[in-house]
């Protein structure tokens, strides 16, 4: 059975989203960001990113990772990839040309877009009413966005999905990516297309169970 490491409000998101999508049996074990933790090292501590039982599934202190038959895997859009090289289906490449373009995009977004989206996330958690101190930021990244929305907007002005025309791993990746910056509803409101895409994806009912966990667990 795959088990995924990480708690919900964590990258692992991503993997619990895509387990929900194949419809695939999964255990969750509920690692912690050693961040979130005053005394991570603490007897009391619950498992979190520097815990030596999580060390030892994934030395580099990160979450989430995935464990599948003796398989351990510890990038969230790599998991993603993998698992649906693994079970195929509609979210899997149909062939060789399709699997190039889902890599494509998906490193397109971790190297393109994460980087700034991040940054806006991480400024609203540590000001959760708005970021005073950290609008500098937040601007400076949107606008680093803007240009690369561009290139998806794109894309998706002639196709109602990434790649296929029909929703599949690349667009679960990116969505989650893009979800970072969805606080800056200029920004879409400025790319329509990638506001629609974005809209369909995350009406999908993996999607909103996901999220329902999510937004259950402690911010």
């Amino acid at each position: 059975m795959l088990t995924i490491y990480g708690v919900y409000r964590s990258r692992a998101s991503r993997n619990y989203w895509m387990a929900g999508e194949l419809g695939i049996p999964f255990r969750s074990v509920p690692v912690v960001q050693a961040r979130r933790l005053i005394d991570p090292l603490s007897e009391t501590a619950p498992i979190n990113t520097q815990s030596p039982a999580y060390l030892a599934i994934n030395p580099r202190g990160m979450i989430p990772a995935i464990e599948d038959n003796g398989l351990v895997l510890a990038e969230s859009l790599a998991n993603n990839l993998y698992l649906a090289r693994k079970h195929g289906g509609p979210l899997a490449a149909a062939n060789a040309a399709e699997e190039a373009e889902i890599l494509d995009w998906t490193l397109w977004a971790a190297t393109e877009i994460e980087p700034h989206a991040v940054k806006i996330v991480l400024a609203y958690d540590a000001e959760p009413n708005g970021p005073a101190r950290g609008r500098a930021i937040v601007d400076a990244a949107a606008q680093a966005l803007d240009t690369r929305f561009g290139m998806l907007e794109r894309r998706l002005s002639q196709h109602a999905y990434i790649v296929g025309d029909r929703f599949t791993v690349a667009d679960l990746n990116l969505a989650e990516v893009f979800r970072y910056a969805q606080s800056q509803t200029d920004l879409f409101d400025r790319h329509p297309g990638i506001k629609a895409w974005i809209e369909r994806c995350q009406a999908r009912a993996a999607f909103r169970e996901m999220m329902t966990v999510r937004e259950a667990e402690p911010a």
